[in-house]
């Protein structure tokens, strides 16, 4: 009987109703989950990679970083390469609250523990918006109110770079002609590759390139615009016109205006997004990326190149952060904010004036 009993409790502790009553109360909220944390230099990493350098060797960058770390007044006379590479390193420290402090006070396993934070988060963030972008540049590229002709899938490349009559007019390297029956089928073949320092026709305002004038309308496109948005600010804020606040991304990391090196990186996306290429690679020579995103890169750093470089950023400041966009405006003529300026430099002259009477 003792046995016979013992049989019948483990019978109803076994059956499914004792196990449902043994669970939490299915209509109570129950306990709160602990919230995931993550280590702070993944954040970091996600914006450096993203506005500072994309293709970039964290472990190395730091390693190098730090031997030359405190050495800045001799900066100028290092090679060209290492002098970009001390400027990015730099950059990084300024971005990251106490990173300086922590490096010199860490061992090398410690050095790579934190590097590889920082790897994670610029890697994880490329493909976040690789992913992202795939399917909204489909909707940027599309005519208001009208259809793509084939259809091009959301989230299929195949049908992309070339092979279609859209993404290859706006992937056509600048100074090639599309509507040549010639070049777009070899294009279409592969007969000319092209390698990431031949700057599709998409980067230029309104999609048209002058070999008389390469500046003009460069890295002005309504795609890139739309492109920058989607990743810097919220996916939402595309279509919406400029806003005073911040918000996404760029909120998130306290950027306030455009950098070249986002520039470089929205651009890099966006020409990957066009491309039939399944997956993102660095050393895939066919969209030879890491390439096409240097060569921007170079250009928008070269001293050289600074007045029209200038006028670019600020272009893209009042495209995107408004608020914070130098625009050097004067006050409105006759206004008080005027009178104001006017008194203050009419104040200003008559002590100098009297200065120079009291000297002579």
């Amino acid at each position: 009987m003792a046995g016979n009993s013992q049989h019948r409790a483990d019978s109803e502790s076994a059956s499914p109703s004792a196990q449902k009553r043994a669970n939490p109360n299915a209509l109570e909220l129950g306990p709160r989950k602990k919230p995931t944390t993550q280590d702070p230099l993944v954040h970091h990493g996600r914006h450096f990679g993203r506005a500072v350098h994309s293709f970039c060797n964290v472990q190395t960058l730091l390693t190098n970083g730090i031997i030359t770390m405190g050495e800045d007044e001799d900066i100028e006379s290092l090679p060209t390469v290492e002098r970009r590479e001390h400027t990015v390193f730099r950059e990084l420290l300024r971005m990251v609250p106490g990173l300086e402090a922590r490096l010199m006070a860490s061992a090398e396993d410690e050095v790579i523990h934190i590097a590889d934070l920082i790897q994670k988060g610029a890697n994880g963030a490329r493909a976040d918006d690789t992913k992202g972008m795939k399917s909204a540049i489909i909707d940027w590229i599309t005519p208001k109110g009208q259809s793509l002709n084939p259809h091009i899938p959301r989230n299929v490349k195949s049908g992309r770079g070339f092979n279609h009559e859209r993404t290859g007019a706006l992937l056509c390297p600048a100074g090639l002609d599309w509507n040549n029956t010639d070049t777009r089928s070899k294009l279409i073949s592969g007969q000319i590759q092209v390698a990431g320092d031949q700057w599709p026709v998409f980067l230029y305002a309104n999609y048209t390139y002058d070999p008389e004038d390469p500046w003009n309308g460069l890295l002005r496109s309504g795609l890139l615009v739309s492109a920058f948005k989607h990743i810097f600010t919220s996916p939402s804020s595309v279509d919406q016109e400029p806003k005073a606040t911040r918000s996404g991304n760029a909120r998130l990391h306290g950027m306030r205006c455009i950098t070249k090196a986002s520039l470089a990186y929205v651009a890099t996306q966006a020409r990957f997004s066009l491309t039939s290429a399944q997956v993102f690679s660095r050393t895939d020579l066919v969209t030879d990326s890491e390439r096409f995103y240097t060569t921007i890169l170079e250009l928008l750093e070269d001293p050289d190149e600074k007045d029209e470089v200038d006028q670019l950023l600020v272009w893209w400041n009042r495209q995107v952060f408004p608020l914070f966009a130098d625009l050097e405006r004067m006050p409105s003529k006759d206004s008080a904010l005027a009178r104001i300026k006017q008194k203050r430099e009419e104040y200003r002259e008559r002590a100098i004036s009297m200065s120079v009477g009291a000297q002579d």
